[in-house]
């Protein structure tokens, strides 16, 4: 054994990676850096170099190195054997997370090793015309939430007459329970990089910006040292691979806010104004970035797209169900007693992750709920866990994907509670352009406390009426998404925990419109 792996990813630095990797160099082992594997539960995860392959060791601490180099720990349950073919990683189908926890995320000749720029070389060979048809074919939809086919954004953007147009990544990673952003940027950014130099090359773009949260230190530092690689290898710049098609790229930081997540206040931000939400129309691939043609995709769209145009838009179509194609970095968080990043292609059920990949719950206990989506998500219960991973099915049962964070949690939960919270959430985060984010979020927290609070059943179905009805005009007069989705957590709670309101089983009828 020569070489010893050790993450250094933001979470396995928390769990005190640095200094078991210090530690490993100071016995005079090579120490090589690399992105989390997504088994967050094992960090710090020590990797070997072994002639069978990289033999991983969990939760090791800095007393414990000196055993691990000396073998004592390869009998115990520390050791978990050959990292990739750890039922963890062997099930997953990994695309846009292919590299991460596999190379340095730095070292260019690693990425190309490992299949790094074949879809930008391709990219280069086709039409712009043909690049977004590969897009279109692929099926590909987008990752932050919403999930617009990403091959009509572009086409709308490429079609669009301007002098300059703009490609911008929002990765402004604010839902609760996801990380999967940061942790790809953070353990392999070239494929970020790669992905949006494709879409500029296939709208006509010439510029990119990635919006990146300023509470990811080490995301921002990893992807401009990443770009700054990128310039010295032609890879951006004048000339895009010697192609003569200009794309220059660079990270702004956003200050925190929520609402920014949102494509249209993070371009009013990108611009150096106030996070607010723009009226729609116009569609920002039509006036977007200082009223430019603007493609705006996530971390997990962008970075899918080399994959795209490597293999073509057949082959990834070719994977996922019904109208969701492709793979979802699926994030488990929570109380959840195996958390990390599951890729797998969309259709596997939300058993299968909570339970499967995820163990249950950290705290033994069974299962009450898991909120998927974000924040504005909704809280589901086990006897909705057959559901698929499919942006339609989930659609038919008043929930949404996301972005794919699923947080966990046991029967202490209280939805109630739960429920105020998302109301106060969005009365906090709102931007507070349109009155019913504004006005309607800060009447909910009121209302559900009277709910609570009700001394009988009679006032309870009033205020239930009247709650239902502040959901119904959050939901079609809000702006966009913050007040919009707000009531979504808030029916879902009603209508699968009454018993946590206060609430006999009957009065949930018509809980959620």
């Amino acid at each position: 054994m020569s070489t010893a792996w050790v993450s250094c990813d933001s979470a396995a630095v928390a769990a005190g990676a640095d200094a078991v990797a210090e530690a490993i160099a100071a016995a005079g082992i090579t120490v090589r850096r690399h992105g989390s594997r997504g088994m967050l539960w094992l960090e710090p995860l020590v990797e070997l170099e072994t002639e069978g392959g990289r033999v991983g060791y969990g939760n090791i601490t800095e007393a414990e190195v000196g055993p691990l180099l000396d073998g004592a720990l390869d009998d115990t349950d520390r050791c978990i054997g050959a990292v990739d073919d750890h039922p963890w990683m062997a099930r997953q189908h990994r695309v846009s997370c292919a590299r991460v926890g596999v190379i340095e995320p730095t070292d260019l000749a690693a990425y190309r090793e490992h299949g790094g720029l074949a879809g930008l070389l391709r990219a280069i060979e086709l039409t712009p015309e043909a690049v977004v048809a590969e897009v279109t074919a692929s099926g590909l939809r987008g990752r932050g939430g919403a999930g617009f086919p990403a091959g009509i954004k572009w086409e709308t953007v490429r079609t669009a007459s301007a002098d300059v147009k703009f490609v911008c990544c929002n990765a402004d990673e604010g839902d609760s329970g996801t990380f999967a952003d940061r942790m790809l940027i953070e353990g392999d950014p070239f494929t970020l990089i790669e992905g949006m130099a494709i879409a500029a090359l296939a709208v006509g773009a010439t510029e990119g910006f990635v919006y990146l949260r300023s509470e990811y230190p080490l995301a921002i530092t990893t992807l401009r040292r990443a770009i700054e690689i990128c310039y010295a290898h032609g890879i951006l710049g004048e000339s895009v691979l010697g192609s003569g098609r200009r794309f220059d790229l660079d990270v702004r930081v956003g200050a925190g806010a929520y609402i920014c997540g949102e494509e249209t206040s993070m371009l009013e931000s990108l611009e150096g104004k106030r996070g607010e939400v723009r009226a729609k129309p116009p569609i920002p691939a039509l006036e977007g970035l200082f009223g430019r043609p603007t493609v705006v995709n996530n971390v997990l769209t962008l970075s899918a797209v080399p994959m795209v145009l490597a293999d073509g838009g057949e082959a990834y179509a070719a994977l996922g169900t019904g109208r969701s194609r492709g793979t979802q970095v699926f994030q488990l968080a929570g109380n959840v007693a195996r958390g990390g990043i599951v890729e797998a292609d969309f259709g596997i059920t939300l058993d299968t992750l909570v339970n499967d990949f995820g163990g249950g719950t950290a705290s033994g206990r069974p299962v009450k709920a898991v909120q998927v989506g974000g924040p504005l998500g909704a809280y589901l219960p086990p006897s909705q866990f057959a559901l698929p991973m499919d942006y339609e099915a989930f659609a038919e049962a008043g929930a949404m994907v996301g972005h794919g964070g699923i947080v966990v949690w046991d029967d202490t939960l209280d939805a109630a509670a739960m429920a105020r919270f998302a109301m106060e959430f969005c009365a906090k985060e709102s931007c507070g352009k349109c009155t019913p984010c504004r006005v309607g979020s800060i009447r909910g927290v009121e209302v559900i406390d009277r709910v609570i609070a009700a001394p009988d059943d009679g006032v309870r179905r009033t205020q239930l009426t009247l709650l239902e009805d502040l959901c119904t005009t959050m939901t079609k007069g809000s702006l966009c998404a913050m007040g919009g989705l707000t009531p979504m957590p808030v029916r879902s709670a009603i209508e699968y925990f009454p018993q946590d309101f206060g609430i006999p089983d009957d009065t949930t009828q018509g809980a959620r419109s």
